[in-house]
């Protein structure tokens, strides 16, 4: 049974600061998107509530359409949220015009999935570092200024000042992607939406790509959205995690509040699925094998939207739509918030 001291049930949403007593440098609440009109309407995102601390890493996870990609087109200003507020350092961005959002789109930079498609083949690595400056003249103004930069950043993310000429197919994938890395750090930003960085690479550059971007942080205090379906990825870089579903937040808490004390039962089929490496666990848990395909998003299921693959689900998971159930996270730290009838108990088996 849970300790009714630690758990309430509430309105989902983040603090107003964050667990280290600081104002957020990002925070988004109640936003909602949705495309099409009519019985085409397409709710990618609906009522998400997040924040991000400076120098903080917050991954987000959950199968592909849950709506990942259309927040991280929200939060770097792409796309207009059709209700919520997004604020950076209490800043509404969609609210700026003319010089304030040139100079606020400094601010927020994004590392791409594909370093292949992601950097035009006809430009060298000093070009594609360099092109931010293009529009943004006033950040390193003097040419000589430029090529030093140029230098540092590619010293940054592991590179040599010699292959400031060479072309995009002269370098690796992982190579292609510290330029990517060392052209979001352009303009020196306070946040990076890194959108699935290091899915098309090896496993092995892959471990690389995500060093040279725990250093970065460690030594500039960029924060980064890290999106990914990669959950061994995720664990590893990240402080805290959002899981979505059908373009709602279903699970938000520390990264190991999450990993070892899943408390939806779609965030606990995520992880039962995810591989384990450590061979003494082997067989320690069994795998959630979910039924039924994901609904469209044109037709979300009323109540609990995760209510159609859930073998929990119970008659009021149809009629009512649930509210976030939060819970101390461990040692006192960040809360740990499930949006569920029914949310999964530490101890407790799934069924």
């Amino acid at each position: 049974m849970p300790d009714p001291s630690r758990t309430t049930t509430a309105a989902p949403g983040p603090r107003t600061q964050g667990p280290d007593g600081h104002p957020p440098l990002l925070e988004v609440r109640g936003v909602t998107k949705t495309f099409g009109s009519g019985r085409r309407r397409l709710t990618a995102l609906d009522g998400v509530d997040l924040r991000l601390g400076r120098g903080e890493t917050l991954g987000l996870v959950g199968e592909s359409g849950c709506g990942k990609s259309t927040l991280a087109r929200v939060l770097l200003g792409l796309e207009r949220p059709d209700a919520g507020t997004v604020r950076y350092d209490g800043v509404d961005p969609f609210a700026l015009r003319g010089k304030e959002l040139l100079a606020w789109r400094r601010r927020v930079q994004m590392v791409f999935q594909d370093p292949f498609a992601s950097l035009n083949a006809r430009m060298s690595a000093a070009e594609l570092i360099g092109e931010p400056w293009r529009t943004h003249r006033d950040v390193v103004p003097d040419a000589r200024a430029r090529e030093k930069r140029i230098r540092e950043l590619l010293s940054l993310v592991g590179l040599r000042d010699s292959d400031a000429h060479r072309h995009p197919n002269e370098f690796s994938g992982g190579q292609r992607q510290r330029i990517g890395i060392a052209r979001a750090l352009a303009l020196d930003p306070d946040v990076i939406v890194c959108d699935e960085p290091v899915s098309a690479l090896d496993l092995s550059v892959q471990a690389q790509v995500l060093n040279v971007l725990s250093e970065l942080q460690s030594r500039l205090g960029v924060a980064y959205v890290f999106i990914s379906h990669d959950l061994s990825v995720v664990r590893y870089i990240s402080d805290r995690v959002t899981v979505m579903y059908l373009g709602k937040v279903i699970e938000h808490g520390a990264t190991e509040d999450v990993f070892e004390q899943p408390r939806h039962p779609y965030t606990a089929a995520l992880m039962s699925a995810a591989p384990v490496l450590d061979t003494s666990r082997s067989g320690e848990d069994r795998e959630i094998r979910l039924h039924g395909e994901i609904p469209s998003p044109f037709d979300i299921p009323s109540g609990c939207r995760f209510r159609t693959r859930c073998p929990r689900a119970e008659d009021r998971c149809a009629a009512e739509a649930p509210q976030a159930v939060v819970r101390d996270g461990a040692g006192g730290g960040d809360a740990h918030t499930a949006l569920c009838h029914f949310p999964l108990q530490a101890g407790t088996a799934w069924a």
